[in-house]
């Protein structure tokens, strides 16, 4: 018996420089990782580096729930968010060259926080690989 919900199984590659838009159809950047946790295999954010043009700023990252994204476009790669410009330019990120480093765990709780999402929630049934 086949399960009604429609699971798509994605490889990291399908993933990795998929573009990203908003709901208006404004490009936002692309995915430039996806970070693991180390300890229990889930996903602990998306990288997405945001183009230098949507926020008049250089190149800068944001880390996102996984959670966040959903898909316009498997196959050419194009994942949406919706997320408006202020909320993305006030949201947790870092430069290309400062990463985070170390135990992240209150790092990778405001960053769910602040999408609305519970880092317990995805433990439940989704962002394992």
């Amino acid at each position: 018996m086949e399960n009604s919900t429609n699971h798509q199984i994605l490889n990291l590659n399908e993933i990795k420089n998929a573009t990203v838009e908003n709901y208006s159809g404004e490009t936002i950047g692309t995915i430039d990782d996806v970070m693991i946790d180390g300890h229990d295999g889930h996903i602990a954010y998306v990288a997405l580096q945001v183009n230098t043009g949507f926020l008049n700023m250089g190149s800068k990252y944001f880390a996102i729930p996984w959670r966040a994204f959903s898909f316009k476009n498997l196959e050419d790669r194009l994942l949406l968010l919706d997320v408006d410009k202020q909320k993305l330019e006030d949201s947790p990120g870092f430069d290309k060259d400062n990463w985070p480093t170390g135990p992240q765990y209150e790092f990778i709780s405001e960053v769910h926080s602040y999408y609305g999402f519970s880092r317990d929630d995805d433990h439940i049934d989704r962002g394992r690989i």
